[in-house]
């Protein structure tokens, strides 16, 4: 599929928040230490794979510091910063 035949990736406002989400969210439970599971994605694969939801439209990830004690929190985050995700765009959906 090229570029000018892609499907657009729509948004819409979470409640009476005003907050614009992606239709689509990145789960992250399964990012983080991949000696805890062999199915989890370690450091280098979730960073791709969050670049590549961004590149697609999403913007809207959701993580927990219970994911792999917190390394996908960190994994975002390291995302973010290395790929310059600009971060008045990004919603973080996270529990505690």
């Amino acid at each position: 599929m090229t570029s000018t035949n892609s499907p657009k990736m729509t948004y819409v406002r979470l409640g009476n928040s005003g907050l614009k989400v992606s239709r689509l969210i990145l789960g992250l439970a399964s990012y983080g230490n991949k000696s805890m599971e062999e199915w989890v994605l370690g450091e280098e694969e979730g960073i791709a794979h969050i670049k590549a939801a961004y590149d697609a439209g999403i913007q809207t990830f959701d993580t927990a510091n219970s994911y792999s004690y917190g390394e996908s929190e960190r994994i975002l985050g390291k995302a973010i910063k290395q790929h310059s995700l600009p971060r008045d765009e990004i919603v973080v959906m996270t529990k505690v």
